[in-house]
């Protein structure tokens, strides 16, 4: 039964939804219905379709009240808007229904895990919040919680775990029928943890062991965790939160964490091998995945900093809506390293490719037919000399006379840098990031898809990315090479069109 708050919800979506255009909407990127957007939740693939609920606070477009929005798409780049899912209409999450997943039962119900939040008042006459991991249960649309809930509380963490940073439950389906579920922890030492849950129904469950711990080694407490297995290795990815930098390899404040390693399946023991960033950019935390049908491991994260939520540019506060996910990327293990591609099917958007080869050049360039906001932009670099390799290299886009936002390259110091302090923000907000790539004598290799309000950059063929919004004018299209010195350089550009859903 759908409960009053729910029904608001729903209604208030409607109305102030179909009055959004479609061109104040990024054209392929899924964002908000209405009011505020941030982490994606229960990303999977049921009754033919892929589902993405998303963390959503429709009366406002600041944080405010958790709901579920959600959303269905047949391909990941079309988006159907569907009704919010889950309201705070409940005494364990009045104050909140956070983050969490989704999967499909053996009976084909969809299941939804989340964490309920209510805020108590403590004994200095504050406020904190109680977490714990519910349920409810659905056909793709509507959905009833558990009447059990929660399903998770405090008699079931381990000695020292925190219940008020207990959250972000990802479920999945073991090879022997059995179920498991990951939730981010704050342990007693106030570092972060993986704690992991075991259920016979994925309804009852119970406390298996402490899955992964940080040790302040990353940051602190780490959010949305999702667990998997990829060519071989298994994969723990997390958001940790108030990071320290580690020279390129990590931001600061809440940023993205790739830990991949070994994993036994029956003793359920994760060996860490490697760590890596998971987004070098400005924009980009709380990645979820899901396995297609077809067996790709696809990953979406919300593509916004937390820290300039409140200032992102002169026109944000003015939509109806605000948050938007990042494109959906496969995902590959090579070398050891986590790899990123952009969505294949996204290259059935492509039209009016326009193609330059061999432009040598060493100042300020523009090439015919390169332009525009809803691109699929792919660069290829060489210097010019081998003998004497160029001092820097920079795209500009989202440009004219007035705006700008560049990526820019200096092979000497093989640093990449993406820069949008040119791009209409009226706060001096998070503008650059940079990150070390590889490259031998200038060579490098960019995709850059640009949407209505970000840029993505894939470096190497997915060793790296660098994700960040942009609110410039949409008239704002002009594209611009910069070199200093000889640079040699291929050019392919499509635009991509949006299809019909």
């Amino acid at each position: 039964m759908t409960s009053q708050t729910l029904r608001e919800a729903r209604k208030y979506e409607e109305v102030t939804g179909k009055a959004i255009r479609e061109e104040d909407r990024p054209a392929f990127h899924l964002s908000s219905y209405v009011g505020w957007m941030n982490d994606p939740n229960g990303f999977s693939y049921y009754d033919h379709k892929y589902h993405m609920f998303y963390q959503y606070h429709p009366y406002d477009s600041i944080w405010g009240p958790m709901h579920w929005g959600h959303a269905v798409s047949e391909d990941l780049l079309h988006w159907e808007y569907l009704p919010a899912a889950l309201a705070p209409d409940e005494q364990y999450d009045r104050d909140g229904c956070f983050s969490g997943s989704a999967i499909e039962l053996p009976d084909g119900r969809q299941l939804l895990m989340y964490t309920g939040v209510m805020r108590e008042r403590t004994l200095e006459g504050g406020f904190c919040e109680l977490q714990t991991q519910c349920l409810a249960v659905g056909d793709g649309r509507d959905y009833e919680k558990y009447e059990q809930n929660p399903v998770l509380d405090r008699t079931d963490l381990p000695e020292g775990a925190s219940v008020h940073d207990a959250r972000d439950p990802k479920i999945w389906r073991a090879k022997d029928g059995t179920y498991r579920c990951v939730i981010g922890n704050r342990p007693a030492d106030g570092s972060g943890q993986i704690l992991l849950f075991e259920s016979e129904d994925a309804f009852h469950w119970k406390f298996r062991k402490v899955l992964a711990e940080n040790h302040n080694r990353f940051g602190r407490m780490w959010e949305c965790p999702d667990f998997f297995e990829l060519d071989g290795k298994q994969v723990l990815l997390v958001s940790p939160q108030d990071m320290l930098p580690h020279g390129f390899e990590y931001h600061n404040g809440n940023g993205t964490l790739c830990l991949i390693g070994s994993y036994n399946e029956e003793t359920d023991t994760f060996t860490e091998e490697a760590d890596q960033a998971i987004d070098y950019g400005i924009d980009f935390y709380a990645p979820q995945t899901v396995l297609t049908p077809d067996g790709r491991r696809v990953m979406i994260g919300w593509m916004q900093n937390w820290d300039t939520c409140a200032v992102s540019g002169p026109t944000s506060r003015e939509l109806p809506w605000f948050g938007q996910m990042s494109l959906p990327r496969e995902l590959f293990i090579r070398d050891g390293r986590l790899f990123q591609k952009p969505l294949r099917e996204l290259e059935e958007m492509r039209s009016h490719e326009v193609r330059h080869e061999q432009v040598t050049f060493s100042d300020v360039i523009r090439l015919p037919g390169v332009e525009g906001r809803q691109i699929d932009l792919e660069i290829e670099l060489k210097a010019g000399d081998p003998e004497k390799v160029y001092q820097k290299f920079a795209v500009r886009f989202a440009q004219n006379g007035q705006y700008h936002t560049a990526v820019s390259f200096r092979p000497h110091e093989s640093v990449l840098k993406i820069d949008r302090k040119f791009s209409g923000s009226r706060r001096a907000v998070i503008h650059q990031r940079r990150c070390l790539v590889r490259s031998e004598e200038g060579r490098l290799k960019l995709r850059v898809i640009l949407d209505r309000f970000s840029a993505e950059v894939f470096v190497n063929d997915g060793e790296q990315v660098m994700s960040a919004t942009i609110y410039t004018d949409q008239a704002a299209d002009g594209i611009s090479f910069f070199a200093d010195g000889s640079v040699i350089m291929d050019v392919t550009k499509y635009d991509l069109v949006r299809g019909q859903v």
